[in-house]
């Protein structure tokens, strides 16, 4: 949700519960969003809906496809920085891809560094991004 930078979790929801702002996981298995140039398909993406004081903010966090009239082209058209390294993605022991552009993007690392913390977090991506931080 937010880099608090070290601050528990529930110490965080309770401080933005004073300020007003109500913080709600939403269970999407598909986010689309439609622009001129084609579509932004998020499939398993994480999806967090924030209210402060009645305005409504939702927060995705994946990786998306990009679908045009010719097809779909993968990987992130927000971060081309996150293709490197591409090759054989999400092959290896049977790591989702999703999982290695989450790690990429939310630890500033390329997709092959991001593979190897997954491999050695046991697939886990909340640690591997931690470890490389």
């Amino acid at each position: 949700m937010f880099g608090g930078g070290g601050m528990n979790p529930r110490k965080m929801k309770q401080m933005m519960k004073q300020m007003g702002i109500d913080v709600e996981d939403i269970d999407a298995e598909r986010v689309v969003i439609e622009t001129a140039d084609g579509d932004l398909v998020f499939d398993g993406a994480q999806v967090t809906k924030m209210d402060a004081q009645g305005q409504e903010t939702y927060q995705i966090v994946g990786s998306p496809n990009q679908v045009d009239d010719a097809g779909v082209s993968g990987g992130d058209a927000a971060d081309p920085a996150l293709d490197e390294g591409d090759e054989d993605a999400g092959d290896d022991e049977g790591i989702p891809e999703e999982d290695i552009a989450l790690v990429a993007q939310q630890a500033g690392v390329s997709k092959a560094d991001a593979r190897e913390a997954l491999e050695a977090a046991n697939g886990e991506p909340a640690r591997a991004i931690s470890n490389l931080q």
